[in-house]
C-alpha cells in the first residue's frame, strides 16, 4: 500500500470516528434514556408486585382475623379491589345468616350482586344465596322468582331449588317434570342429577332405562 493510500485511510477512520463522537454527543442521551425505561420499568413491576403480595397478605390476616373474633355486623374489612370487596361480602353475609341476622346477611348479598365492578361469578353466587337465604315462610312464588331469576353455572342449582319449592307446595307432578329436566341437562353435574333422580323415584317417578347410571370404580 503506498503512503497516500495509507494516508488516505487513516483520514477516512479519522473522519468516522468523529461523526461517531458527533452522534453520540448528540443522540447519545437516547441510549441513556432508553436505559433509565428499561431498569425503572423492572423495578415499577417489582414494587407493584410487592404492593399487591402485601395487600393479599393484610386482606388473608384481616378475613382470619374476622372469622376468629366476635360476629360484628357493622364490621368492616378493608379491601384495594373489587374481588377482594366481593369475598368480604360474602364472607361477612355467611356470618351474619350463621348468626340468624337475616336483614344485615341479605343486605351485604345485594351489596355484592349489584356491584358493577365485582365479577359475574361473585354476583351470581350472591344472587344464589340471596334466594337461598329468602325465609321459608315467604310466599312460594317470591322463592319461585328469585330461584327463576339466577343464570350463569348456578342455574341447575336454583332448579333443584325450585323443584324442592314445588314439592312444598304439592305440586308434585310440576316437581318431577323440573326433576326429569335436570336429569337431561348438560350443565347438571352428575351429583345433582343423581340427587333429581332419587328426588324423581321419591315422587314415584318411572325412569325406565334413562335414568343416571352409577359409576363404578372396579377395574
Amino acid at each position: 500500500m503506498s503512503n497516500t493510500d495509507s494516508f488516505i485511510e487513516e483520514v477516512t477512520e479519522e473522519v468516522q470516528r468523529d461523526k461517531l463522537f458527533g452522534l453520540l454527543k448528540r443522540y447519545g442521551w437516547i441510549a441513556g434514556v432508553l436505559v433509565l425505561m428499561v431498569v425503572g420499568g423492572a423495578a415499577f413491576n417489582e414494587w407493584r408486585k410487592a404492593n399487591e403480595r402485601a395487600s393479599a397478605e393484610a386482606f388473608g390476616d384481616a378475613l382470619l382475623g374476622s372469622l376468629d373474633g366476635a360476629y360484628d355486623a357493622s364490621a368492616v374489612i378493608d379491601t384495594e379491589t373489587p374481588a377482594q370487596a366481593a369475598v368480604a361480602g360474602h364472607i361477612a353475609a355467611a356470618r351474619a345468616l350463621a348468626e340468624g341476622d337475616t336483614q344485615a346477611g341479605t343486605a351485604a348479598l345485594e351489596a355484592v350482586q349489584n356491584s358493577p365492578e365485582a365479577e359475574a361469578i361473585y354476583r351470581e353466587l350472591a344472587a344464589f344465596k340471596a334466594a337461598l337465604a329468602l325465609p321459608l315462610d315467604s310466599a312460594a312464588q317470591a322463592r319461585m322468582d328469585a330461584f327463576d331469576a339466577i343464570t350463569g353455572p348456578f342455574r341447575v342449582l336454583a332448579q333443584e331449588q325450585k323443584a324442592l319449592v314445588l314439592i312444598e307446595t304439592g305440586e308434585r307432578a310440576a316437581a318431577a317434570e323440573l326433576l326429569q329436566s335436570l336429569i337431561q341437562d348438560a350443565e347438571a353435574t352428575p351429583g345433582l342429577q343423581r340427587r333429581a333422580a332419587e328426588l324423581s323415584v321419591a315422587l314415584g317417578a318411572d325412569f325406565g332405562d334413562s335414568a343416571p347410571q352409577e359409576t363404578s370404580n372396579d377395574g
